[in-house]
């Protein structure tokens, strides 16, 4: 299993920058969250795992993998949106995956090239498509391309996380976004400990 690859010197700098989030570090320690190299199993991945929980998500997802080999555009392509709905997700999410299969397959979304992109490039090519919006591109930054300065504000976790260490009742864009710039250029760090602090970590 390949994990999310961070070290002690970007934990000690997020530490020097934000005392309440340093201490949630430190009382944490090394969070090792696992990545998708792949980069369409991972588009995939992150489509199914829109709005639905945790555990729904990976239950959803032990079921395609568990009756999918191998995912590849081709063999998502050639399976009917009615078997993809069968392993647990709607209709518009299934018709989401075999259009990503179909737009790959068309070059519409040139897979190979995403890692010669910007972040922002990433997320204005990507979520062109239906079914891929910008948090689904920037999920796929963070656990297939590991890109280090990622903190998705449409992501609930992220925000009730934020809300939990700074005992904030509601996080504003422009809240939001003085938070990223401190965290910057090591945001997705951050979104490791806020995803475990809203996961139920220990963190004070």
């Amino acid at each position: 299993m390949q994990i999310f690859e961070y070290t002690e010197a970007e934990m000690s700098y997020l530490i020097s920058k934000d005392e309440i989030l340093g201490n949630a570090i430190t009382k944490i320690g090394h969070i090792k969250r696992a990545v998708t190299p792949d980069l369409f199993t991972a588009l995939i991945s992150s489509i199914v795992s829109q709005q639905i929980s945790s555990k729904a998500y990976h239950t959803v997802w032990g079921r395609i993998t568990d009756s999918i080999e191998q995912i590849t555009p081709q063999r998502i392509a050639d399976i009917p949106a009615e078997e993809i709905q069968k392993f647990g997700i709607s209709m518009r999410k299934a018709e989401y995956i075999k259009n990503a299969a179909i737009s790959v397959l068309n070059g519409d979304i040139d897979i190979s090239n995403l890692y010669k992109l910007t972040d922002e490039e990433i997320c204005s090519q990507l979520s062109k498509f239906k079914g891929i919006g910008v948090w689904t591109a920037e999920m796929l930054m963070i656990f297939s391309l590991q890109r280090k300065n990622i903190l998705s504000y449409d992501d609930l976790a992220i925000i009730r996380g934020m809300k939990m260490l700074y005992g904030y009742d509601n996080v504003s864009k422009e809240k939001f976004n003085e938070h990223k710039i401190i965290y910057s250029p090591y945001a997705s760090v951050v979104s490791l400990y806020l995803w475990a602090i809203a996961g139920g970590a220990e963190y004070k």
